[in-house]
């Protein structure tokens, strides 16, 4: 049974693969550049894109469970759609799907947005899914360490509601874990829901305190200024995407990322073992 991570070489695909491997599983590893992957030994690498057709059907074809994981581009949703229907027409009927949490409050938010339509898409077409919601990566908090170190104040307007922040080996180890259920599965299972969240709500007056705490020294949090930050992130990317962020730092603020009751405990459960902590992640980012 041959499984096909499409974003292997990011930061969530790497781990699933990782996690994959370290559970003897046949991994396919869809990427744009071979040359460039440094995947594990006795991963298969193929080539592709996921508005490729050609290349999904020659990527897809013998696999038997498909991890389903696209970056934040212009084209999240056709790409998805595209993948999806290609997995339908050779005869995919397990598949994990790496949505975002509150996909259906966040919906003026264009790439949650995108997520929803593909989460009806998958109930729609009855394709037999995993859908994984994860709450904001910790690891985004990698893009503003310098900031945090070199001026002393936590940058990113995430409000007063709470983020249950998660760390990407959280979600590739249960990521694996649902692949594997469903590839060893004697008929495919009926699509579930996981929200994928961290043990601790954070508001950004508790995320500056962790890094005080961790640093040693005063860390402010200064508001939540989105123009600023929409400003701030033009530098780094397009200004769709820039906006893009904008809009989900506004849905931080007024809604926040807050677990459902058991979320926790179910994670907890599937693991067999404590979540991993904000507080240790921000330990280990700062060396």
């Amino acid at each position: 049974m041959t499984i096909l991570v499409t974003g292997a070489t990011g930061t969530i695909g790497r781990n699933v693969v990782d996690q994959l491997v370290a559970r003897g599983a046949d991994v396919r590893a869809l990427v744009r550049d071979p040359a460039k992957a440094s995947l594990p030994a006795g991963v298969t690498i193929v080539q592709g894109d996921l508005l490729d057709v050609d290349s999904l059907r020659a990527a897809m074809s013998g696999v038997s469970t498909l991890f389903l994981l696209n970056g934040v581009v212009a084209e999240e949703f056709t790409q998805t759609v595209i993948a999806l229907n290609v997995a339908r027409e050779v005869g995919i009927e397990r598949i994990v799907y790496l949505s975002v949490i509150h996909s259906d409050i966040y919906v003026n938010v264009p790439h949650f947005a995108g997520k929803f339509g593909v989460e009806r898409m998958i109930e729609a077409m009855d394709l037999h899914a995993t859908i994984l919601r994860p709450a904001y990566f910790m690891d985004n908090e990698i893009t503003v360490k310098d900031v945090v170190t070199g001026y002393g104040i936590y940058p990113m307007p995430i409000g007063d509601k709470g983020l249950a922040m998660i760390d990407a080996r959280d979600v590739g180890e249960v990521a694996a874990i649902e692949l594997i259920r469903r590839a060893e599965a004697p008929q495919p299972l009926p699509t579930t829901y996981i929200n994928l969240v961290g043990p601790d709500t954070l508001t950004g007056a508790a995320a500056a305190a962790i890094w005080s705490d961790v640093l040693g020294r005063e860390i402010a949090f200064p508001g939540n200024d989105t123009i600023g930050f929409e400003q701030n992130w033009r530098a780094f990317m397009p200004s769709w995407m820039a906006y893009d962020m904008r809009q989900m730092a506004e849905r931080f603020q007024s809604d926040g990322m807050i677990p459902e009751a058991g979320d926790v405990d179910r994670l907890t459960a599937l693991l067999g073992r404590p979540l991993r902590t904000y507080r240790d992640h921000i330990a280990q980012i700062v060396g």
